[in-house]
């Protein structure tokens, strides 16, 4: 019998790309993230119920949901909380702020070790809104643990082994890896299944101390349930907290620094029919190179 898995679920509010502006980025070069809607990061939700399931395969095993944002991204770790997380933990400090892919794999690998003991530290394959796919396997290096990338099931855990079922380009594999490892989940992974009722009436109020607002009415219902409900206090943390060295941190620790985000929309008045002719080819592969756009 596998004993009870104590489970990580890296989670990351983004902003809605389906509609970006000219407003999306900031002059310092990062995403504007209050011009935009923030949403949970699709293939994050992917990899929450991957954890989900371990925990009613594993009695007594627990989920928690690891987020870094700004206070408003408490909103992600009472959406784990609606679907059957235990806990969840922000990691919200000014000095985050700013962080790309190597910034934000150390500040979630220095949490990870302050929880402790983990099991299994699973997330998606890449967030939206920048679609690099290197978090989780910064995290697993920072770590030093095993790590499985493009996830789709879990199948099982036996031994402190678990067997895992792989979409990769051509086709499925399955593979086993030992515990502690790191996941991440593709898109193409089961959904994540909707908020339970009684949960949602359980931690609606449940709020980081920086997202309480005295003087609203979720604030002050949280102030008066907290006192004799703690559950509804979330875990923040700051740099501090984690033991964090701030120069690996936000902007000081992110050496990626974006110019400039665009939506393009192609419209039926930019394309071109060719032929299968020499010309043709010859033609296409010159305007590539002459635009930049290859070579």
């Amino acid at each position: 019998m596998t004993k009870p898995l104590k489970i990580v679920v890296l989670a990351k509010q983004v902003p809605d790309t389906r509609n970006v502006g000219k407003d999306a980025m900031t002059p310092e070069g990062t995403v504007n993230r209050a011009a935009l809607p923030a949403i949970f990061n699709p293939e994050d939700l992917n990899a929450l119920e991957q954890a989900l399931r371990l925990k009613e395969q594993n009695p007594g095993s627990t989920v928690g949901v690891l987020t870094m944002g700004p206070p408003r991204a408490g909103e992600i770790i009472r959406q784990g909380l609606f679907r059957g997380a235990d806990t969840g933990w922000l990691l919200t400090d000014r000095l985050f702020a700013g962080a790309d892919t190597l910034a934000t794999s150390y500040a979630l690998a220095t949490a990870i070790k302050k929880i402790g003991d983990v099991d299994i530290v699973i997330g998606g394959r890449q967030a939206i809104d920048g679609d690099t796919a290197q978090v989780g396997p910064q995290v697993a290096q920072k770590l030093g643990l095993n790590q499985v990338t493009y996830a789709e099931e879990i199948l099982k855990i036996e031994n402190n082994i678990a067997t895992i079922r792989r979409h990769i380009d051509g086709g499925v594999e399955t593979v086993e890896v030992p515990l502690p490892c790191v996941i991440t989940v593709n898109g193409s992974a089961a959904p994540c299944r909707p908020c339970n009722a009684k949960l949602v009436m359980k931690y609606k109020y449940a709020m980081c101390p920086l997202e309480v607002d005295a003087n609203s009415e979720c604030g002050k219902r949280n102030a008066e349930l907290s006192k004799t409900r703690p559950y509804l206090t979330l875990n923040q943390w700051s740099v501090a907290d984690v033991d964090g060295d701030p120069n690996q941190c936000g902007l000081s620790g992110s050496p990626t620094k974006v110019k400039s985000v665009q939506n393009i929309v192609f419209q039926a008045k930019e394309s071109k029919t060719l032929t299968a002719s020499d010309a043709d080819v010859e033609g296409l592969i010159k305007e590539l190179l002459d635009e930049k756009i290859i070579g």
